[in-house]
């Protein structure tokens, strides 16, 4: 096909990173249930094992994420997660949610695999 005048190139609509799925498998204490996870909720739960009992805010995470779903998701799961609001100043005082994992797990499989 010829090029038109004035004409931009075309995005390339295969991304040339390869995309990550995140997978994790957990076991609930003490009840000993195993539960997995693929994809946003995979990796949010895995976002709050590692924060501990400090938890974490939008602020601790990369721009874009949909924390309110993942964490909607996490609790559809079955999993407890606590979000107090916490207030913050600056120039655009308000609150924000704290969120922490309260269910005590183990984690047997954790996976992030090229898809």
């Amino acid at each position: 096909m010829e090029a038109i005048a004035g004409d931009f190139p075309r995005a390339k609509s295969i991304p040339t990173t390869a995309n990550k799925k995140f997978s994790i498998t957990v076991k609930v204490e003490p009840d000993g249930r195993t539960v997995k996870l693929d994809g946003r909720a995979a990796w949010m739960l895995k976002q709050l094992i590692d924060a501990g009992k400090r938890g974490l805010t939008t602020l601790d995470l990369p721009a874009g994420i949909r924390v309110s779903h993942s964490v909607f998701l996490l609790r559809r799961a079955g999993f407890v997660i606590s979000s107090p609001r916490e207030s913050h100043g600056g120039p655009f005082p308000g609150t924000h949610s704290r969120y922490t994992l309260a269910t005590p797990v183990t984690i047997i499989e954790d996976m992030a695999t090229a898809a």
